[in-house]
């Protein structure tokens, strides 16, 4: 129990977690501003929902499907965690809790292109959608 107490610390002590402007840098590097039709502000303010802008975030759902990283990217439909999968991203779930975000990236840009768009998230279809974003990067430096 203690060592798996130890590696639980671990895993939250080496978490990347990005501050706002930082990440919203990320993203426009990679390409998210206007990708599918979504704003930078719209990913910035999904992150920000989800998962606080926390590489590590894990959050285990009613129906037993987990979601992991950024993106909270959802393990029954997305990406294989060992349980029965949809897998729609062809990545091991774990991939998408590293640092290197280029992964989790790719993967909410394979989600976002789906029928339901941002809708597929919780926290951008509550919080976000329909409202005025502009100040999660109106302050951002993103050159």
């Amino acid at each position: 129990m203690r060592s798996l107490m130890f590696l639980l610390l671990v895993a939250v002590a080496s978490a990347k977690v990005f501050r706002r402007c930082e990440w919203a840098k990320v993203l426009n590097d990679n390409g998210m501003d206007g990708y599918s039709g979504y704003s930078l502000a719209d990913w910035v303010c999904l992150t920000e929902k989800e998962s606080h802008y926390n590489t590590r975030a894990i959050n285990k759902n009613r129906d037993k499907s987990t979601d992991y990283g950024i993106f909270q990217i959802n393990s029954y439909w997305w990406c294989d965690n060992g349980t029965p999968t949809h897998n729609g991203c062809n990545i091991n779930c774990s991939n998408l809790q590293t640092d290197d975000v280029s992964d989790a990236i790719t993967c909410a840009k394979r989600v976002v292109r789906d029928p339901q768009g941002m809708a597929a998230w919780v926290g951008w279809d509550r919080h976000c959608r329909g409202r005025d974003l502009s100040s999660y990067v109106s302050d951002c430096d993103l050159n």
